[in-house]
């Protein structure tokens, strides 16, 4: 008799793989502390090296380990220690908004690739109520703004906007004040020095002294006025293949941008067109029109850092 086995002869891929002994996986995350770090005082002890940071630790991550799918530094911390630390090393410039009419799965894979970005804020427009599942807990660590429409939405983007430019215009004025005022300090220093330069009208300040004591001023005024122009130059960038959009592989994203998405299928809404100062597409050469929502969100996203980030190896 026949066996199952005789009538459909296994795939000899399959048998091989199975003698060759993969896979062998990589372990995801740490242990508890005491087995990862064998004989060092836990953090929250006070002999550690690292009490002093105590409260960035979760004592029940210490205990249990932790296999979250977080950067090494920041093993063993709180999901608020990660936040404020992610906010103190400067986000980037970008922001994401996500239009939600059609409680669209993809969006949890754009709050992930928002977060591995590195983005300012994700935004969702439309339903409050999304599918976590794809972000992997990612927008705990993220600053997300839901908004009734996409109106509502631009408009308190571009306020931010123009409230950023008026506090660097502040900035900007402040610092040419003090550049002005040290000026006319370190003149009458050096005037009243032994050192002093004398001209044929009496005492005068050397340009060198003078140049030194304004230096820190006047790089301030250069930072506000290099922002003011980077927030000048702000614009929101539609991402969707529609008739009139520019393909992305010849568009240079502005450094302070609101990225628009949409869900799969519809694409954005006419509404969020008209809004948006730019429309980009992503180039396809397939039989396809458009990629997955996700894997375009992301591209777009990538595109951006390729431009602007400064990329520097991250354990």
């Amino acid at each position: 008799m026949k066996t199952k086995a005789d009538m459909h002869p296994r795939n000899p891929i399959d048998v091989e793989g199975e003698r060759s002994g993969e896979p062998v996986f990589r372990e995801v995350g740490v242990g508890p502390w005491a087995e990862a770090h064998l004989g060092e005082p836990r953090p929250d002890d006070p002999s550690s090296p690292l009490y002093a940071d105590r409260l960035r630790y979760d004592p029940k991550l210490l205990d249990q380990g932790d296999r979250r799918n977080v950067l090494d530094r920041y093993r063993y911390w709180t999901v608020a220690a990660i936040k404020a630390d992610l906010d103190a090393h400067g986000r980037h410039d970008f922001e994401v908004a996500i239009e939600n009419w059609t409680h669209d799965f993809n969006i949890g894979s754009m709050v992930r690739t928002a977060n591995a970005f590195q983005a300012r804020r994700v935004h969702i427009v439309g339903p409050h109520k999304w599918n976590r599942n794809g972000a992997l807990m990612t927008e705990l660590y993220q600053h997300m703004e839901h908004h009734a429409s996409i109106a509502a939405m631009v408009r308190c983007w571009r306020m931010r906007i123009a409230g950023e430019i008026a506090a660097e215009r502040a900035r900007a004025a402040a610092a040419a004040f003090h550049a002005h005022e040290t000026a006319a300090r370190a003149t009458a220093a050096v005037r009243d020095a032994t050192d002093m330069t004398v001209a044929a009208d009496g005492a005068v300040a050397r340009p060198a002294d003078v140049r030194a004591a304004q230096a820190p001023f006047l790089a301030e005024l250069d930072a506000a006025e290099a922002r003011i122009r980077e927030l000048e130059a702000a614009r929101v960038v539609a991402m969707d293949i529609v008739p009139g959009a520019v393909p992305m592989e010849r568009y240079t994203f502005p450094k302070r941008c609101l990225l628009l998405f949409g869900a799969e299928g519809p694409g954005l809404t006419e509404t969020a067109l008209d809004l948006a100062d730019d429309v980009v597409y992503i180039s396809q050469f397939g039989s396809v029109r458009s990629i997955n929502a996700g894997a375009a969100a992301a591209v777009a996203m990538h595109s951006w850092i390729a431009q602007h980030a400064v990329c520097a190896p991250r354990a």
